[in-house]
């Protein structure tokens, strides 16, 4: 099971923490792998080349299963931050509302 949990400061998202496998399928053929693999890279991309900020990532880039980014206390209300990260909130939680995908991911 995929895991996510956003870490609040008040109203504003400062981080987030995605851990685990889905196991929906095999490698390579498992749909919300994919799907909440495309959401959280997208994301840090999207801040990294959009909003141009440099928010702290850890991830598992030999075993995978683990990304965490933190965005710095200066950048948290830089236009497009809490945005980028509210939708990738709604892009997971909609995930997880998915009956047939509720036993794969679940959202703290």
């Amino acid at each position: 099971m995929i895991h996510a949990k956003f870490t609040k400061k008040g109203d504003l998202i400062t981080a987030f923490e995605m851990y685990g496998h889905a196991g929906y399928a095999d490698s390579g053929f498992d749909i919300v792998c994919a799907a909440v693999s495309v959401l959280a890279i997208n994301t840090v991309n999207s801040l990294k080349q959009l909003v141009k900020i440099e928010p702290l990532v850890v991830e598992d880039s030999t075993e995978g299963g683990f990304l965490r980014l933190e965005v710095g206390t200066k950048d948290l209300d830089k236009p497009g931050v809490q945005i980028l990260l509210a939708a990738l909130e709604l892009g997971i939680s909609d995930l997880v509302k998915q009956a047939e995908y509720q036993k794969y991911i679940s959202l703290d």
